[in-house]
């Protein structure tokens, strides 16, 4: 019998969504995603989602919206961890875009050696152990991981197989999606100076944009139920925010 995951659904707005991330508030939520250019920090896209949509989720389809609609030459982005997926890293490669995305660290379960410690051989596909034993390539699943094992019979007699694997067979496991190197890619590009400086930016734009629209322009609440109606709100809050952004620079210019 397969189990079906429960969808949470709000009795007084049903297209909003129910948000559960570490560190923030637990409940019925909509969305911001915005874009702002570097130089200005002037809002250049708001499209409002149910609190349950990952932000990742859109990111591409605004991206080339911007492109075509205003004739951007999107030269860079900065974006924060959350969108360090694969779709999005080999989609910024495929548009030429140099891409600086967040570190996201993973905790490896309880007593057991982190994915890093693992090296990865492009040449023979194959990942080494810290013991020096070799991991094979065995299968690619449909969600696009490729397996790579380990012998259980040298494993067994590992010194450090109680770090390495709770398997009951005594064979270690390491997946690495199909396109990867994009994504060593985009993390080679944060780690470069370019890419620091960038990254840098993300705090006195982006971020600062978000903490006026909620501190200065009341977008912290929802005016109206309905994504629409939020999304004429959070559009109206990036107008006023845009006016005073030009209005400071010409002044600024005299």
């Amino acid at each position: 019998m397969s189990e079906t995951k429960e969808i949470k659904v709000s009795t007084t707005d049903s297209e909003s969504g129910y948000m559960y991330r570490e560190g923030k508030p637990e409940g019925f939520f909509y969305l911001d995603h915005r874009t702002t250019d570097l130089k200005f920090n002037i809002i250049t896209d708001v499209h409002v989602t149910a609190g349950n949509v990952h932000d990742s989720v859109p990111y591409l389809e605004r991206l080339d919206r911007q492109r075509e609609r205003f004739g951007f030459n999107v030269e860079a982005v900065a974006l924060d961890s959350g969108y360090l997926t694969t779709p999005i890293c080999k989609g910024l490669v495929d548009r030429n875009v140099f891409g600086v995305i967040g570190h996201r660290r993973f905790k490896s379960s309880k007593g057991l050696m982190p994915k890093w410690k693992y090296k990865y051989d492009k040449e023979t596909d194959t990942y080494r152990c810290p013991n020096g034993e070799v991991l094979k390539y065995s299968t690619t699943d449909r969600d696009g991981y490729r397996h790579y094992k380990s012998n259980p019979e040298s494993c067994s007699t590992c010194p450090l197989l109680s770090q390495c694997t709770k398997s009951k067979n005594h064979q270690k496991v390491i997946t690495r999606h199909v396109w990867e190197d994009y994504k060593e890619q985009i993390r080679e590009n944060r780690l470069s100076k370019s890419g620091k400086m960038l990254y840098k930016k993300r705090k006195e734009t982006i971020e600062r944009s978000f903490a006026d629209g909620k501190e200065l322009h009341g977008l912290r609440y929802c005016r109206l139920r309905g994504r629409e109606n939020v999304q004429e709100q959070a559009l109206m809050t990036a107008t006023a925010q845009n006016i005073k952004k030009i209005a400071n620079h010409l002044a600024k210019l005299g």
